[in-house]
Formats: C-alpha cells, sequence, structure tokens
C-alpha cells in the first residue's frame, strides 16, 4: 500500500508558550500528587455522565495497532455487586491464608489489607476493565491482539487520572484469580478481567496509610 492510499488526516496540535506548558504541567502535578488509595468509600451518588467521560478519557489511550482491546464493564446494580463481593472475598481468604507467600504478605502488613471488601458494596460505582486477547478479522475469523497488556494498562492509567482530576476516587483491586468477573458478568472467554475498581467519593472518616513517594533520583537516571 503506498503512502498515497493510506487515509491520514492533519495532526491537531497547537505548540504553546514554555510558561503555558510549565503552569499546565504543575497545576495536574500538584492534583494527582494528592492522589491515595483509600479503601473507605461513601455511598454518595455520582452521576453516570462522570464515569462515561472518564472511560472516554481512558479509551484515548494509545493501543497495539489501534486495536483498543479493553472493555469498561461499570456495575452500580446493589445484588450484583454484592455478588462479586462475596465472590471475591470467597478467593481473597484463600489468597490471604494459603496461596500468599510471605515476601508479599510482609509488604501489606503496612497498608492494613485483608480479605474483606467493603468497597466492593460501599461505592457507587464498580469498573472492571477487561483485556481482549483476540479480535474478530474482517473475514469474520479470530485473530490475536498485539500488546494488549500493555495497551490496557496505559488506559487504566488514564482513567485514575481522569477520576482524580475530576474530584474522585479510585482504588486498584486484583482479586486473584479473577475468573469469577467474567462468569458473573457474563463476558466472553476471549477477555480477561485485569482490576476491579471502585469508584466514587471518600467516606467522611476515610483513611490511607502514612507513605511517602520515592524522591526523583530514584526514579530518574538523566543521560545527557
Amino acid at each position: 500500500m503506498s503512502d498515497n492510499e493510506l487515509d491520514f488526516i492533519e495532526l491537531d496540535f497547537n505548540e504553546l508558550p514554555f510558561e503555558e506548558m510549565k503552569e499546565r504541567s504543575l497545576s495536574f502535578y500538584k492534583i494527582m500528587n494528592r492522589r491515595r488509595t483509600t479503601r473507605h468509600f461513601s455511598n454518595k451518588k455520582v452521576e453516570r455522565e462522570l464515569i462515561e467521560v472518564a472511560i472516554r478519557t481512558a479509551s484515548t489511550a494509545p493501543s497495539g495497532a489501534h486495536l483498543q482491546p479493553w472493555t469498561f464493564v461499570v456495575i452500580s446494580n446493589e445484588e450484583l455487586k454484592k455478588k462479586i463481593r462475596d465472590a471475591s472475598e470467597k478467593e481473597e481468604i484463600e489468597t490471604y491464608s494459603n496461596r500468599m507467600p510471605e515476601s508479599w504478605s510482609e509488604l501489606l502488613k503496612p497498608l492494613g489489607t485483608d480479605y474483606v471488601k467493603e468497597h466492593i458494596t460501599d461505592a457507587p460505582w464498580i469498573v472492571v476493565i477487561f483485556r481482549q486477547t483476540k479480535r474478530q478479522r474482517k473475514n469474520l475469523e479470530w485473530g490475536p491482539t498485539y500488546y494488549s497488556q500493555e495497551s490496557c494498562g496505559i488506559a487504566i492509567g488514564i482513567f485514575i487520572s481522569a477520576i482524580q482530576n475530576m474530584g474522585l476516587v479510585t482504588l486498584t483491586h486484583t482479586p486473584s484469580p479473577m475468573g469469577f468477573l467474567r462468569e458473573i458478568l457474563n463476558r466472553p472467554k476471549h477477555e480477561h478481567a485485569m482490576l476491579l475498581m471502585p469508584v466514587g467519593y471518600p467516606a467522611d472518616d476515610a483513611k490511607v496509610p502514612n507513605l511517602s513517594r520515592k524522591n526523583m533520583s530514584e526514579v530518574i537516571k538523566w543521560m545527557e
């Protein structure tokens, strides 16, 4: 295929003055630097429109061959949330009791986590992100997706940023194994749950671990 046959459009890009770039970047950093993971959610209502905007934003993520291999399943139904919580806690009890290696449990102790997952039923919304490992081709045969793990990871990061930016909180929950989510939510076999994320307002008495982030000398290596 020649360049003339490709369906390309002009890039929508406006160069900004340095001072405006700096102001924007610092403003966004300040918003994101306040982001903390809490397990204490209020049941205060959150408008559906806000969740949709966050998912629209997440779906701007780059993906391998532009396959966008993600499905965001959004749950507010109380009975369904209770069913998911029960199944999640069943797996988590087994994990905390028998599956979890000591090297992992020692890291969780300062976080105060356990098998009780009240955030699933407390938060007004639960968002489960599924990764698609196959896609239907134009000839109707099924083919693999490419870089689906990386693509979905980027989309999830943007989703978390969108939620923080709009003034809500979320939690990345990975009950393991997560096959029960596909069964309960009736998703096809080529979709695999990556994360369960409650979304909402924090409870009035919400607490977070007293942690600090790595300093920049630990995460940046300049090669100038």
